[in-house]
């Protein structure tokens, strides 16, 4: 890894001409998807992700730096979803937007709900820029969304945390979707970033009744599935994820959030994709009551 040279080259890629957009959208940001790729494939080690993934955060700093502060009126936030670490695609946004001529605050990764409304009321922007990479986490998402429109704040959602063409993000609230950021920039521009008339609703409330017997059920199936003497941690944690995609799919109506999750775990955790299928059997039996769940997960089987 070099980062001097990596420094050098996007910074000499400015004096060129070439816009923070070019660099930061179509270097960096395709970069991280090759290292993504790479991890996923197996050819990189989780220290090699991370070191490249620190060089690519150092390149956007240096980026940052050589860009003019904006001085106009318009404002936003940008924050990651509670529960989201992954921020690098959220500060390649906010660094775009902000050499787009707007003033933006970025708050960083894993931003708590009622720390975003606080920090709202105090500054009162005209948007809030949502990150979310994992769609396991848009529960969460959701949460954030109401906790801005209640304040009258906007939200405009990006990352694929939203589906990759931002199917959900209407379904958890947000005013628009991008899926980059010069998407981010156009949409504010436009100001197509208005409070929409009302935020759609779920269909029933079978995801607030998964998360509410999310513990006892991560309890029930790490008890069945892990024999006496062993780790536990790691079914405990891939039965958590399972029903964070479960109620992540009742609550925007769609069986697909689920069974793209399932097919993503299958090819990221390899051999130990075998794991899957008792846990949603497992899944499946706990849930019988709740008709809609239940075809969820059989639907997810089947595929």
């Amino acid at each position: 890894m070099d980062p001097e040279g990596a420094v050098r080259l996007a910074l000499d890629l400015l004096d060129r001409g070439w816009s923070v957009a070019d660099v930061l959208v179509d270097v960096v940001a395709v970069a991280q998807r090759e290292i993504g790729r790479r991890w996923l494939a197996g050819r990189w080690s989780v220290v090699q992700e991370h070191a490249a993934t620190h060089v690519s955060e150092q390149v956007v700093a240096a980026v940052g730096r050589r860009t003019g502060r904006p001085t106009g009126p318009g404002h936003v936030v940008m924050a990651c979803v509670e529960g989201e670490w992954h921020a690098l695609a959220a500060r390649i946004v906010a660094e775009v937007v902000r050499a787009g001529g707007w003033r933006v605050t970025f708050l960083g990764a894993s931003v708590p709900p009622r720390h975003l409304v606080s920090y709202l009321h105090q500054t009162g922007p005209d948007a809030v820029l949502l990150s979310c990479v994992q769609s396991t986490r848009l529960v969460r998402a959701a949460r954030m969304v109401a906790a801005c429109r209640a304040v009258d704040v906007p939200v405009v959602a990006g990352g694929p945390g939203f589906g990759a063409d931002g199917r959900w993000a209407t379904a958890v609230g947000a005013t628009a979707w991008g899926a980059s950021a010069r998407d981010a920039v156009e949409l504010l521009d436009r100001h197509d970033h208005r409070v929409p008339a009302g935020a759609p609703a779920p269909p029933d409330d079978e995801h607030v009744a998964v998360l509410r017997r999310r513990r006892e059920m991560v309890q029930g199936l790490t008890r069945a599935l892990v024999p006496a003497g062993a780790d536990a941690e790691p079914v405990a944690h891939a039965a958590a994820q399972v029903l964070d995609a479960l109620a992540a799919a009742l609550l925007v109506g769609d069986p697909e959030l689920l069974a793209g999750f399932v097919r993503w775990q299958r090819q990221a955790l390899g051999n130990r994709g075998a794991l899957l299928d008792p846990l949603l059997a497992g899944c499946a039996t706990a849930l019988a009551d709740h008709p809609r769940a239940l075809s969820y997960l059989r639907l997810t089987r089947s595929d």
